[in-house]
């Protein structure tokens, strides 16, 4: 028998087969990440009940365990394959209180949580049995410290009855998928590689082994690059709000949100963005509302379900999908329902005060007379515009506090028509559940304060996603109110952070419709909505995104037994990470399709407030610097967003300031020299005037040139040579004030721009600048202004110094030295540069 004759004879022998990759393809695991299952071991074992918050030392302790297991083997064997028990013999037993008689008992620990955790993926088990119906053979090739028993083990106990044609496990063979495990397969089952599959999520073991061995690849990641990398933000969130809690198990939340992802086909931007994180954010909500209408029910209460317009809708239209039509959507907003429980003037006052501007049409809207003492006062302002404030705190001289209850009860009795009309057996159900948002119950305080005067008695039960858990004291001791992200989740400084930037959410959330103002026959009557149909749209889309992840999420979940409410702590905290990275650390995608909305003020005045402005947060910056910029009031509304529109790593800091983790003696300013610059008044006559220099925690430098009215100056000579020959200029802003302490306090900031600036010796590209002699300098303009004070701010880095130190030599009042020294930290010797 000739060669060929051998050859063709192997060939006709040979089979066709597909082999499937184990973990995170064929079985999947409920948690985060596949370390998430060290972390199952931790809260089983004994280890947890010493040292509870050893979790994540725990973890870290067993992933080193094996990359030394690993490192000794390829010493040793010239491989890394390990098995468990290999591994648990570098863990540090002695450390969390275990003798080394624990390693078996570890590792059986830790195939348990396996077995508990894994569960089969049934996409992946059709094509299983579909490639087995089609005359392939079929079966296993892993990369694992598991035994091929163990493998076996685990398999059946996720899909009983599982049979198979072959099981590899790179441990019992001494080789992985990238080295020959592949070829050892093909070999020992006469496998004919090229009419032959593999099916595996890792891109070098799977896809690259199977193709130098000649095996098409099937590539089954577990997500993209961009759901990949907001999975790695959320984590990163998750580890910042929720301190010294587990991170990685989740009890399957992002495991369900992968599969529901790849479902899906490629949508629009606003739809992904609904399907990928509001979607698991309003599932988790539904689900937390859910619990307490159940809980009522148990307890024989009559319990009705009432989520509260506008940015409820969203909550409600989650709730019909998963529930039908057994919760009604009710128009009250702040305003309304204020106005109508008030019997004094201060509910009105309190509201007022919250409005930035108001002018006499919009506070006859609200209240629905026009005193004529209160039309005298809008009209000593000009345009007939006053701040909120103002007219808050001269209403009760302008008011008979008659007035405001004859008004109250007129708005009273259209409400509870308008509620009777709307909520099915109203007077019948012994409790309300009102569902927003959040944040301070304001509306169900007032709507309590209604039903109390109307002798009606239902209890009150607020169901919040975001909670001012402080504002609850005064609820009445009937009614409750709970939030999903309370401060028993997150800290009151991220609650108020998060609070902060929600003005997204709820642009996201919001029916199409303008604001309740009153109602009229059991119907509601409402503003008008100044928002562009563009931005609706928007909305729209996304909120389509997001019924399409709950209905996928209720189908899938039981087929893939996962169960991401099981525990509604859990549930809580990862809803606060998912939420909280869109809010705080948003990617380039989402800021570019979020960062044109708009927010109306929803207070009976037609304003819209930009969302974005990285022009503000960066002129904050120069002015006040990064510490105060991140306490800047509204507007910009989404102020984290305004960050990250700048950078990723300023949005970052600014999450950090928020969960009070940016300490202000590393990223504040130091003094570190005074500089003198010229000042040149209108008439002519110029001066010279020592400046403070700071440097940033960023490494920036800092001037601050304070002028007063009377000085009457017109150009400020800055010699920027005398600072650095090369650098880059951020920025100068100015500020106005009474006074130097007002007007640095003050967040208006005016940017100059760079247009007006002269150039002096100085070569300008952009941002960046060279001197070309040591007497290079730039010519600051000084507009006229009526204020007292103005203080022009200049921001830069130095290029051409290391870095520098703050002034260590200080006079005996503790006064900074009047010399501007650079001191290297390299401990380089100190050089004057301003000779």
């Amino acid at each position: 028998m000739t060669i060929m004759t051998v050859d063709a004879t192997r060939r006709a022998q040979n089979v066709s087969a597909c082999s499937f990759d184990v973990f995170d393809t064929f079985l999947l695991r409920a948690c985060t990440t596949p370390d998430g299952v060290f972390e199952g071991v931790f809260q089983r074992c004994c280890i947890a009940e010493k040292f509870p918050k050893m979790s994540a030392s725990f973890v870290q302790h067993r992933i080193q365990a094996e990359a030394r297991a690993r490192k000794v083997s390829q010493e040793r064997c010239g491989s890394t394959e390990v098995r468990i028990a290999d591994i648990y013999k570098y863990f540090p037993f002695r450390l969390f209180g275990l003798t080394r008689d624990a390693l078996h008992d570890l590792a059986q620990i830790e195939f348990e949580t396996e077995l508990e955790l894994c569960r089969v993926n049934p996409e992946m088990l059709e094509q299983y049995l579909d490639m087995k119906r089609g005359g392939f053979r079929v079966g296993f090739i892993s990369d694992t410290y598991w035994s091929t028993d163990q493998l076996a083990q685990l398999l059946r106990s996720c899909s009983p009855g599982l049979s198979w044609d072959f099981l590899y496990a790179s441990c019992d063979h001494g080789s992985s998928k990238s080295e020959a495990l592949f070829e050892a397969y093909l070999a020992e089952q006469g496998i004919d590689a090229a009419s032959s599959f593999h099916v595996g999520d890792n891109h070098t073991a799977d896809i690259k082994g199977a193709r130098r061995h000649g095996i098409r690849p099937r590539y089954y990641p577990q997500a993209g690059a961009a759901l990949a990398s907001k999975f790695q933000r959320e984590t990163s969130i998750f580890e910042l709000l929720c301190p010294d809690q587990p991170s990685r198990l989740d009890c399957g939340a992002r495991t369900l949100r992968r599969a529901v992802t790849a479902k899906s086909a490629e949508p629009a931007p606003a739809f992904d963005l609904g399907v990928t994180v509001l979607g698991p954010v309003m599932a988790a909500f539904d689900a937390f509302i859910s619990a307490r209408r159940s809980a009522l029910a148990r307890e024989g209460a009559r319990v009705a379900v009432g989520f509260l317009g506008r940015d409820g809708l969203l909550p409600h239209r989650v709730w019909q999908a998963n529930h039908g039509e057994t919760g009604a959507y009710i128009e009250i907003n702040r305003r309304v329902s204020l106005v109508g429980s008030a019997d004094t003037l201060e509910p009105l006052c309190e509201l007022l005060g919250r409005v930035v501007k108001i002018d006499a049409a919009t506070f006859i809207d609200i209240v629905k007379v026009q005193p004529p003492a209160v039309m005298k006062f809008f009209a000593q302002y000009p345009d007939g515009i006053a701040s909120g404030r103002e007219l808050a705190d001269a209403l009760p001289d302008l008011m008979d506090p008659r007035e405001i209850t004859d008004i109250a009860a007129g708005v009273r009795t259209r409400l509870l028509t308008y509620l009777r009309a709307h909520i099915r057996d109203f007077d019948g159900c012994t409790d309300l559940i009102l569902v927003d948002l959040g944040y301070s119950a304001s509306v169900q305080k007032s709507l309590r304060r209604i039903f109390d005067r109307e002798g009606i008695r239902i209890r009150l039960h607020g169901a919040y996603l975001l909670t001012l858990d402080d504002a609850f004291d005064g609820i009445s001791d009937d009614d409750t109110a709970e939030g999903l992200i309370s401060d028993r989740v997150v800290t009151p400084h991220v609650k108020r952070m998060l609070i902060r930037n929600v003005a997204l959410l709820e642009q996201l959330c919001c029916s199409r419709e303008g604001s309740a103002r009153d109602y009229r026959s059991g119907e509601v009557l409402r503003e008008g909505d100044q928002r562009p149909a563009a931005q609706l749209a928007l909305a729209t889309e996304v909120q389509s995104g997001t019924l399409a992840y709950v209905s996928r999420a209720r189908e899938l979940a039981p087929r893939y037994g996962l169960q991401p409410d099981a525990a509604p702590a859990v549930a809580a905290r990862w809803t606060a990470a998912v939420l909280g990275r869109l809010l705080l650390l948003p990617d380039d995608d989402e800021l570019a399709l979020l960062g044109g909305i708009k927010h109306d003020v929803n207070l009976g005045t037609p304003a819209l407030a930009p969302l974005l402005d990285a022009d503000f947060v960066n002129d904050s910056i120069i002015a006040r610097g990064l510490m105060t910029a991140c306490t800047a009031p509204a507007p910009p509304m989404w102020l984290a967003g305004s960050f990250a529109a700048l950078s990723p790593s300023h949005a970052y800091l600014y999450t950090l300031f928020g969960a009070n983790r940016l300490p202000a003696s590393v990223f504040g300013e130091a003094l570190c020299g005074t500089l003198q610059v010229g000042l040149f008044e209108r008439n002519g006559q110029a001066s010279l005037e020592a400046i403070s220099v700071y440097h940033t925690g960023l490494g920036d430098l800092r001037l601050r040139i304070p002028l007063s009215r009377r000085m009457a100056i017109a150009t400020i000579v800055l010699p920027l040579a005398k600072l650095t020959r090369d650098g880059m200029l951020h920025g100068i802003t100015v500020q106005y004030g009474e006074s130097a302490a007002k007007a640095a306090e003050g967040s208006n900031v005016t940017a100059i721009a760079e247009g007006r600036l002269i150039d002096v010796g100085l070569e300008r590209r952009g941002r960046h600048f060279r001197a070309t002699s040591d007497d290079g300098m730039l010519l600051i303009p000084v507009d006229g202004f009526e204020d007292d004070v103005a203080i022009y701010t200049v921001a830069l880095t130095a290029l051409d110094h290391d870095r520098i130190l703050a002034v260590a030599d200080r006079d005996g009042n503790g006064a900074a030295s009047a010399t501007l020294t650079w001191r290297s930290a390299r401990g380089m010797p100190t050089t004057n540069n301003n000779s």
